[in-house]
């Protein structure tokens, strides 16, 4: 079968690909990735498009029909734990396929799909040498793995311990493995790789293991390295020049090292800032979107050359490049604009949450290629992306730590009584290390560029900075006991629909579980997500009515898809509790120990979830058809 011809592509582009995008000229892999981000009957990335906006166009599963969703089939991913990505659905050789890798050992598979509810595993592959199971303990926030990409022919993956891996699509054997990320080091992968024009984009965690940030491009013929750009450091090895932040000289520029000077003496060796998550490119301006995470430790004060917090917020020890959105020419790694979302970080709010590119129609009289970005901080930002221009942060969640962010500057007004600092003296503050949202994924219909289907937590904390003890890479390097806690009993996660622009939620889903899973918008009027208890819902995006929901068969931490084939339209997820949130329960930690995980035993014990069984598979639904329906 070939599913080009057999399945109708659709003309309306506009709610699969930025619309700005339509009459560019690209080069390498751009072109068939876009072509396929415009067929809603495929899911060819992590985010459906390079935008990440994770919106499907297919409307066959709507408000009318889905209280009929049916699972149709169902496959394991060979791991217990830690699913937090998705798989995708490409034709290959005329063939629909889906791919997916499980969390550690990153196990892959490829089905093939041309009987859509009794798909056939062709190959697997799981790398069987050289190996490092030291990357198991030193991974943070649990063993996860945030998805495979396509193009050329070639399933692209990152494993744990650091491996970047071309399969090919057809057959599973191994075209290129590079070795980018080293455990020793702090280094560990999670994310899912970005495939932008010829080169593939990939970046590492180990914050938390006194790693030093970097974010590579690698060639995708290849596997050759195109370019290495650090997070810290000379402003030669951020790969800033003289035009970077051109536009906002305010938000940093070249020619001062503030990469190394922001930082007291040689901390920013171990000054973290690894853009662990998601990345998101716009062919157009030939720009790839990437953040990065914490600045190494948790105890501020080693990371200030002054006494006082004041002097700390002055602006001279920012800890730059960490907590910042990098757009990145995508042939050299050069730093166009960088704006850091937390200058001198005394929370944890890692910075790493996913870019979304949508066009605005009409912001403050003129329409603008915005960059959204929701921030662990509780900020939602909204940026114009060619340039770095702040527009809006608003707060999404409930923020105490800061007043407001002034968009002037582009400097958090901060409340000292809510921020962490002396050793030894515990702060409360709002939302927890673990934000307003963390890495799970929000989604927006790019014709209603302004709304957005945001997963919260809702969870404050107590912080006490403690003395650091060493500075040696790969051992834990956080020093800080946190107690995190829920904001209100009872209520540990939301669901909103948050209007970027304006800062108003139009309606909310509370739930006693987290939201640790992605949404997904679809034409047909939904939204779909998933509960850590394991309840998988469609909601009404325009009231946020949960008109469907099945309990699957562990707690959900990954994104679903929608894609169609022989007429059908399906869904599908991951189950499979971990990640940070999950990790006391899969790890088996003592939950009356209420500082384990960096604080997330102490939500795992108040709402239960070590109750939740273990085991990973994929779930995939769709709606009967009516003869079967009739029977």
């Amino acid at each position: 079968m070939n599913l080009r011809k057999s399945l109708p592509w659709r003309a309306a582009f506009a709610g699969l690909a930025m619309a700005s995008l339509s009459g560019a000229a690209w080069a390498g892999s751009d072109e068939e990735i876009i072509k396929n981000s415009k067929n809603p009957d495929l899911w060819p990335g992590m985010g459906q498009n390079l935008g990440l906006q994770r919106h499907s166009e297919l409307k066959d599963i709507n408000k009318d029909n889905v209280s009929n969703l049916q699972m149709s089939w169902s496959q394991s991913s060979g791991a217990l734990r830690g699913h937090e990505g998705q798989p995708v659905v490409v034709d290959v050789g005329g063939k629909p396929m889906m791919f997916f890798v499980s969390a550690w050992p990153n196990i892959v598979q490829a089905l093939d799909l041309s009987d859509p509810d009794n798909p056939v595993q062709v190959w697997s592959y799981n790398k069987g040498t050289d190996r490092d199971v030291s990357a198991v303990p030193r991974a943070c926030c649990d063993v996860v793995n945030r998805g495979v990409n396509y193009a050329d022919g070639k399933l692209l993956f990152n494993t744990l311990d650091g491996f970047l891996i071309a399969l090919d699509a057809k057959t599973g054997q191994e075209l290129w493995v590079v070795k980018h990320a080293f455990p020793e080091h702090g280094e560990t992968v999670t994310s899912a790789p970005l495939i932008a024009k010829d080169k593939v984009i990939v970046g590492f965690g180990g914050d938390e293991f006194a790693a030093r940030g970097r974010l590579e491009a690698y060639d995708l013929a290849t596997g050759d390295l195109a370019w290495r750009c650090q997070s810290n450091g000379t402003d030669k090895d951020v790969c800033l020049t003289p035009d970077t932040n051109k536009a906002h000289p305010e938000h940093g520029t070249y020619g001062h090292d503030i990469g190394l000077s922001s930082y007291p003496g040689d901390e920013w060796k171990r000054g973290g800032g690894s853009p662990w998550a998601w990345y998101s490119y716009d062919p157009e301006l030939g720009l790839v979107y990437a953040s990065t995470g914490n600045p190494g430790n948790w105890s501020p004060t080693t990371r200030c050359g002054a006494d006082t917090d004041a002097e700390c917020n002055s602006g001279k020890w920012d800890n730059k490049w960490s907590m910042t959105i990098f757009a990145r020419k995508v042939d050299t790694g050069e730093v166009v604009w960088a704006y850091q979302m937390t200058p001198f970080d005394q929370w944890d709010y890692d910075g790493v949450n996913e870019n979304i590119l949508v066009d605005m129609p009409n912001v403050d009289g003129k329409p603008v290629k915005a960059l959204v970005h929701f921030d662990r901080n509780g900020f939602a930002y909204v940026l114009d992306r060619t340039d770095g221009n702040l527009l809006r942060a608003h707060k999404f969640v409930t923020v105490n730590w800061a007043e407001k962010v002034d968009l002037k500057t582009g400097r958090p007004v901060k409340v000292p009584e809510h921020s962490p600092f002396k050793i030894g003296v515990n702060t409360q503050a709002c939302p927890s290390a673990m934000g307003g949202k963390d890495q799970q994924p929000a989604s927006v219909d790019p014709k209603d560029p302004t709304n957005f289907y945001v997963p919260t937590n809702n969870w404050c904390m107590e912080d006490e900075p403690q003395a650091r003890t060493h500075t040696q890479q790969g051992t834990v390097y956080v020093f800080a006991n946190v107690y995190m806690y829920p904001e209100k009993p009872g209520v540990t996660g939301k669901l909103k629909k948050f209007d970027v622009l304006t800062g108003k939620t139009a309606w909310e889903v509370p739930d006693a579980y987290p939201n640790w899973s992605g949404t997904l918008n679809t034409a047909g009027g939904l939204v779909f997500y998933g509960s850590l208890n394991g309840d998988f819902r469609a909601v009404d995006r325009d009231n946020g009515k949960v008109l469907w929901q099945r309990k699957l068969g562990s707690g959900i931490i990954g994104n679903p898809i929608a894609y169609k084939i022989k007429g059908h339209e399906y869904i599908s997820v991951f189950a499979g509790i971990g990640g940070w949130i999950g990790l006391p329960a899969v790890a088996g930690l003592d939950l009356e120990d209420k500082f384990g995980a960096i604080g997330s035993t102490a939500l795992t014990k108040v709402i239960g979830l070590n109750k939740i069984p273990q085991g990973g598979a994929l779930y995939t639904f769709r709606v009967p058809d009516k003869e079967a329906t009739a029977h």
